[in-house]
């Protein structure tokens, strides 16, 4: 077993030196979703190039800030930024940002991401809320969760993603009159994207949203007992359904159309965590 509390000690003793106080909810910000930490009271920020033996951010959209931040009396972990599969890091590090939140005493988590849309009906600009999670060679890429520390279960039961929350996301997308989609989320793990049969077999197996990441932030959270739900801004179509070429820069572009929808459904879900 890979002991987790000790390959990372210096950087959660790190953190523990400068928390100014106990998080009550954890997010994690994806491709050019990470503005919204902007608009928030923020008691500490904290650039991850400072923290002894955290990985490096190296894709557009990610700035590699932790921030401690409030909004109507709720304290907030904030992530800008997470680490990538397809960035070349261990599966190990790349839930670093989920460990960390569950040792700063945080029991809730909510991630997100950029994604492209598989579901015809779905558009750049529409916000998904995850019901399931999916995806090619998902088992076998995912295998090597257990064995973390905190991992020992292989069959262990997940409530993943977690109703309770699921139904605080609908709620407050109601509240704020935003159209939320709901439906599963696709994983692989990139960097390329998809190609327009890969989007076709997707549609086929039951995919809605396809995207590089989250899934196993989402499982090793709900494996330590975080209640979890996770959120994708559509950002692109998926290869086939437009003739347009993909790119990493239309999807922060996109990210960037829809910040004052995204960041007033966070805010409401803060308001009733």
């Amino acid at each position: 077993m890979l002991d987790l509390n000790f390959k990372y000690k210096d950087i959660i003793n790190f953190l523990k030196d400068n928390s100014p106080f106990k998080p009550q909810l954890a997010i994690i910000l994806g491709s050019g979703l990470g503005e919204f930490a902007g608009g928030l009271k923020t008691h500490k920020t904290i650039l991850t190039t400072s923290i002894p033996g955290y990985p490096a951010s190296t894709i557009e959209g990610h700035a590699g800030k932790i921030h401690f931040a409030e909004y109507t009396g709720k304290k907030l972990l904030l992530f800008q930024g997470r680490i990538h599969f397809y960035e070349g890091y261990l599966l190990s590090k790349c839930i670093l940002p989920v460990f960390i939140t569950h040792k700063t005493g945080c029991k809730k988590i909510l991630l997100t991401n950029a994604a492209g849309s598989v579901n015809i009906n779905f558009h750049p600009g529409d916000l998904m809320l995850a019901t399931s999670f999916n995806g090619i060679n998902i088992k076998k890429e995912l295998t090597g969760l257990i064995g973390l520390s905190g991992i020992e279960e292989k069959n262990q039961v997940l409530d993943l993603p977690s109703q309770s929350f699921n139904n605080i996301i609908k709620k407050a997308a109601l509240d704020e009159k935003i159209k939320l989609r709901e439906g599963v989320y696709w994983y692989s793990k990139g960097p390329s994207y998809e190609t327009p049969a890969e989007i076709k077999m997707t549609r086929k197996l039951g995919g809605d949203a396809a995207g590089m990441s989250t899934v196993h932030e989402a499982m090793f959270s709900s494996y330590l007992g975080l209640t979890t739900s996770a959120i994708s801004c559509i950002t692109n179509y998926g290869a086939g359904i437009s003739e347009s070429k993909l790119s990493h820069s239309d999807v922060t572009e996109t990210a960037n159309l829809v910040r004052d929808k995204f960041e007033r459904l966070l805010k409401r879900i803060i308001i009733m965590i």
